[in-house]
C-alpha cells in the first residue's frame, strides 16, 4: 500500500507529545509562546519540507511520474526527445508586372498579425509571382488557410503589395506538452527495440512535431508497402486535425508519387528509420462523419449542455476512432475504427444529465472502406 505522508498538523501533534510525554524530564505542558513550543514548531516545519522533497524525488525516479528535465533524461535513454515548436511554411502569390520578382528575405505580413519571410526569390509567370515563405515565429497558429491575405511589408517594384496564400501552410506546431511526451516515453520503454514492426512506424510518425495520432497498415497498398495514416489534432485544428497536403512517399523513394505538405514532412522523417525495402506511403485518413440525434433532454436542452455533449462526443471519437484496415496493438478491443453504442452512451452519461437518449445512430459505426475513419458529424438536439 502507498506510504501515508504525515500532514503538518500530525507532525506538530507528534512533536508536542514527544516533549510532554518524557522527551524532557519535568515538562508536562507547553505554553504557546514558550521556547520549547516554538522550537518544536520550527522542527516540524523542517521535517514537513523534508517529507515533501522526498515525495518529489520519488516522482522523478520513474518515467511515468517524472517531469521536465527529469522526464527528458528518462526519455533520452530510449532516444525519445521533446518535440520542439516548429514554424509553418508555404507559398504566397502576388500580381506582378513583367518579370518582376520578390527577393529572398522579404518580410510578409499575413492576416492576424503573423509575419513571414520569403526563403527564395519568387518565380513569375503569366502576371503572377509565387514565393515560398516561412513564419518568423514557431507555433501551430502559423498554419494559415488558403486564401489568407498576405501583404508585402515594404514595396517591391513591379509587385502588387497585396496577395494571397495559395495553399494551406503546414509544418507549424507548438512545443510538445508533458502529457504527450510522457506517453511517447512510456511507449518506448514498452516497445523495446525497433525492428520495423507496426508499432515502430507509429512511433516514428508521432515523433514528428505536430503529429498527435498515427496508425500503420502493413501491406496497405500491396505487398511490401506500409501505409501510415496521421492526424495533427492541435496543429491543424482548423481543419479538424486532418493533415494538409497530398498523400505519397518521401522524396528519397522514386517508386511512388512524392507526398506534399504534412504528409511529406512525416514521410521524410520516417525514411531515416524505416526498413530499407519498405515502400512507406503517408496518408490522411478519410473522414466519415457520423450524424447524431440526441433526444429526451427535456429542460436540460440548453446551449451549455449542447456544447458539453458535443465536446464529449468529439473527445470519444478522438480517443477511440481509427482508420479501417490499420494495425491494432495486441489486446485492443476494437479494430477498424469501430465505435459502439455503449461508447457514446458512456461519454454522454458522464455529464450527469437528468435524461437523454441517442435516437441515432443505433448500431456500431465502422469505417466503410480501408482508410475511412469515423468522425463526429452534425448533431441534432431535441427536448
Amino acid at each position: 500500500m502507498p506510504y501515508a505522508r504525515p500532514t503538518l498538523t500530525q507532525l506538530r501533534q507528534q512533536a508536542l507529545q514527544d516533549v510532554q510525554n518524557g522527551g524532557i524530564p519535568g515538562v508536562v505542558s507547553l505554553l504557546r509562546f514558550s521556547v520549547l513550543y516554538v522550537l518544536s514548531m520550527v522542527l516540524c516545519g523542517l521535517a514537513w519540507l523534508h517529507y515533501g522533497y522526498i515525495d518529489w524525488v520519488s516522482l522523478q525516479s520513474v518515467p511515468w511520474t517524472a517531469q521536465d528535465e527529469f522526464l527528458a533524461g528518462w526519455a533520452a535513454l530510449k532516444n525519445v526527445f521533446l518535440k520542439a515548436a516548429t514554424a509553418a511554411s508555404g507559398s504566397v502569390s502576388f500580381a506582378a508586372t513583367g518579370t518582376s520578382t520578390i527577393p529572398a528575405g522579404t518580410p510578409i505580413t499575413l492576416t492576424g498579425g503573423y509575419v513571414a519571410t520569403t526563403t527564395a526569390d519568387s518565380v513569375t509567370t503569366n502576371g503572377m509571382t509565387v514565393a515560398n515563405a516561412t513564419m518568423a515565429a514557431a507555433g501551430a497558429a502559423g498554419n494559415v488557410p488558403a486564401g489568407t491575405i498576405a501583404t508585402l511589408s515594404s514595396p517591391v517594384p513591379g509587385i502588387q503589395t497585396s496577395g494571397t496564400v495559395t495553399a494551406s501552410w503546414t509544418g507549424g506546431a507548438d512545443i510538445e506538452d508533458q502529457t504527450s511526451f510522457r506517453g511517447r516515453t512510456i511507449a518506448a520503454y514498452q516497445a523495446g527495440g525497433t525492428n520495423g514492426k507496426p508499432m515502430d512506424y507509429v512511433g516514428w510518425a508521432t515523433d514528428v512535431a505536430g503529429i498527435t495520432r498515427a496508425w500503420c497498415a502493413p501491406n496497405g497498398a500491396g505487398a511490401g508497402t506500409v501505409v501510415l495514416y496521421i492526424m495533427l489534432d492541435k496543429a491543424q485544428a482548423a481543419h479538424g486535425g486532418f493533415p494538409q497536403g497530398t498523400n505519397g512517399a518521401s522524396t528519397a523513394d522514386p517508386r511512388y508519387a512524392t507526398a506534399t505538405g504534412d504528409q511529406l514532412t512525416v514521410a521524410d522523417a520516417v525514411s531515416v528509420d524505416q526498413s530499407v525495402t519498405d515502400l512507406v506511403i503517408v496518408c490522411a485518413p478519410i473522414a466519415q462523419p457520423t450524424p447524431f440525434v440526441i433526444a429526451d433532454l427535456g429542460t436540460a436542452n440548453t446551449e451549455a449542455n449542447q456544447e458539453a455533449i458535443t465536446d464529449a462526443l468529439q473527445d470519444m471519437f478522438t480517443r477511440l476512432s481509427s482508420p479501417k484496415g490499420t494495425w491494432q496493438p495486441p489486446g485492443a478491443p476494437y479494430a477498424n475504427g469501430t465505435i459502439h453504442p455503449n461508447m457514446w452512451e458512456e461519454a454522454i452519461a458522464a455529464l450527469g444529465l437528468p435524461t437523454f437518449s441517442v435516437a441515432s445512430p443505433s448500431a456500431p459505426v465502422v469505417g466503410a472502406t480501408n482508410g475511412c475513419m469515423p468522425t463526429l458529424g452534425t448533431i441534432t438536439f431535441a427536448s
